[in-house]
C-alpha cells in the first residue's frame, strides 16, 4: 500500500495553485469564470528575449550546462545586481535554479538540521512554511497587521529568535500583500539581527522592479553592509521579465552556501534548462525600457481594484507598495450569510461562496498565514478586473 513520507505528511499542497486549477474547472465546464488567483503577468514575454532562445536552440546550445548556472548568465546576474543593487558578487557566489522556488528549498535542505527555526512573516507566500517543514526546519510565523502595512516590526523580529533560529525569510515586495519595507524599516531589522549572529538572511526580491509612486527599492545586504556575509539574496526572471513558464529564479550568497546548494542541485534537479539561461542572459543584458511602463500600468490597475475594493460593503482594502496583489480584509463580512444559505465563517467560506456565486476566483487569507483576508491578483486586463471588482460588490452586497 502507498504511504506518504512523514516529511511530506507535514505539508500541504499550494492553495494559490489549487484555486488557480479550480477556476480552471469550471471554465472548462462551461462557466464565466475571473481568475484572480494566479501570480504571473498577462504580458508576453518580450521579443528580444523569445529571439534569443530561439538562437541558442539553433547554435545547438541544448546540453547539460553547469548544475547551478552557465558561466554568462552568472555573470549578468553579478552585473545586475551591482548596476540595480549597489552589490558586488563574484560568479562563484551566484546560484541559478529552475525557478525562484528550488532556490529557497535548496538553501534550507542544505542548512536546516531538525528542530531548526525559520522566522517567516505573516502573511506569507504559501510555499516559505512548508519548503521549511520539508527539511526538518521549524517555521515560526511572525504576525503582522493591516495597521503596521503587513510589516515586521523590530520588537516582534527580536522577539521571535531563539538560540535554535536558523534563517529569517523577508519579501519585500510581499506576496500575498504587496507590502514593501523602506530603507530605514530594514535598518531598523538590520540592528536586531546585528546583535544575532547565528540568523541567517533569505530575501526574496522576485517583486523588485514591481513598485509605485515615488517608493525607492533597497534591499537588506544594500542597507547593511554588515549583513552581506550572511545573506542570501534571491531574485528571478519571472516577474519583470513576463517569463515565468521559462523557470529561472536565482540568488547571491557566500561561497559556501552556494556550494552547498549546488550540491542539492547535483543530486536532485541538476541544471536549470540550458534555453531558458541564455533567455535570461538576454533578459538581464538587454534592454529594460519596458519594465518602468509595465510597472505602470500595474499601478493604474491597483488603483483601480484598491478603489473598486474599498467600495463593496465590509471590504476594506488596503494600498499596496508593490508587486501585483491586494490583501483586502474581510473581516465585517464573517458571520453573514451567503445567497445559497451558507453562513461565512472564514475567509476561505467567502471565497468559496463568491467563487459559486459570481465565478471570481480568489485565494483565502488562512493560506498565507493571516485570517480574515483574502488575496486578489490583479495581473490581468483592466476590463476584467473591473468587471470582477463589480461581481465582488455585487457579492458582498447579497450577504445578509
Amino acid at each position: 500500500m502507498f504511504a506518504e513520507s512523514a516529511a511530506l505528511s507535514r505539508v500541504k499542497p499550494s492553495a494559490t495553485m489549487a484555486a488557480t486549477a479550480k477556476a480552471r474547472e469550471l471554465a472548462r465546464e462551461g462557466r464565466d469564470v475571473i481568475s484572480l488567483g494566479v501570480g504571473e503577468p498577462d504580458f508576453d514575454t518580450p521579443d528580444n528575449i523569445k529571439e534569443a532562445a530561439i538562437k541558442a536552440i539553433r547554435d545547438g546550445k541544448t546540453k547539460y550546462t553547469d548544475v547551478d548556472g552557465i558561466p554568462e548568465l552568472k555573470q549578468a546576474i553579478c552585473a545586475k545586481f551591482a548596476r540595480e543593487n549597489g552589490l558586488s558578487y563574484k560568479p562563484s557566489q551566484i546560484n541559478v535554479s529552475p525557478g525562484g522556488k528550488p532556490v529557497i528549498f535548496n538553501a534550507f535542505a542544505a542548512t536546516l538540521n531538525p528542530g531548526d527555526e525559520v522566522i517567516i512573516p505573516a502573511p506569507y507566500w504559501v510555499s516559505y512554511p512548508d519548503m521549511a517543514l520539508l527539511c526538518g526546519g521549524k517555521p515560526v510565523p511572525v504576525m503582522t497587521t493591516a495597521d503596521s502595512g503587513f510589516k515586521m516590526r523590530p520588537a516582534d523580529l527580536e522577539a521571535a529568535i531563539t538560540p535554535r533560529t536558523r534563517w529569517l525569510m523577508i519579501n519585500s515586495p510581499s506576496n500575498p500583500s504587496g507590502a514593501a519595507y523602506t530603507r530605514a524599516e530594514l535598518k531598523a531589522l538590520a540592528e536586531v539581527l546585528l546583535r544575532h549572529p547565528q540568523v541567517w538572511i533569505l530575501t526574496d526580491d522576485m517583486y523588485e522592479h514591481l513598485i509605485y509612486g515615488d517608493f525607492e527599492y533597497t534591499t537588506i545586504a544594500q542597507v547593511e553592509p554588515g549583513l552581506y556575509d550572511r545573506t542570501l539574496t534571491m531574485n528571478g526572471v519571472s516577474k519583470a521579465y513576463a517569463m515565468t513558464g521559462w523557470r529561472i529564479g536565482y540568488a547571491a550568497g557566500p561561497e559556501p552556501l552556494i556550494k552547498a546548494m549546488a550540491k542539492v542541485m547535483s543530486q536532485t534537479t541538476s541544471n536549470p534548462s540550458s534555453i531558458s539561461q541564455w533567455a535570461a542572459v538576454e533578459a538581464l543584458n538587454g534592454t529594460q525600457a519596458f519594465i518602468k511602463p509595465n510597472a505602470k500600468l500595474f499601478e493604474t490597475r491597483r488603483d483601480l481594484v484598491v478603489s473598486m475594493l474599498n467600495q463593496a460593503s465590509g471590504l476594506r482594502c488596503p494600498t499596496p507598495e508593490g508587486a501585483f496583489y491586494v490583501y483586502p480584509s474581510c473581516e465585517a463580512l464573517i458571520g453573514k450569510t451567503a445567497p445559497s444559505g451558507k453562513r461565512i465563517e472564514s475567509d476561505e467560506d467567502f471565497v468559496v461562496e463568491l467563487l459559486g456565486a459570481e465565478g471570481c476566483a480568489a485565494v483565502h487569507g488562512g493560506a498565507f498565514g493571516l485570517s480574515p483576508f483574502f488575496r486578489i491578483s490583479y495581473a490581468t486586463s483592466n476590463e476584467l478586473l473591473e468587471e470582477a471588482c463589480v461581481r465582488i460588490q455585487r457579492f458582498c452586497g447579497s450577504l445578509k
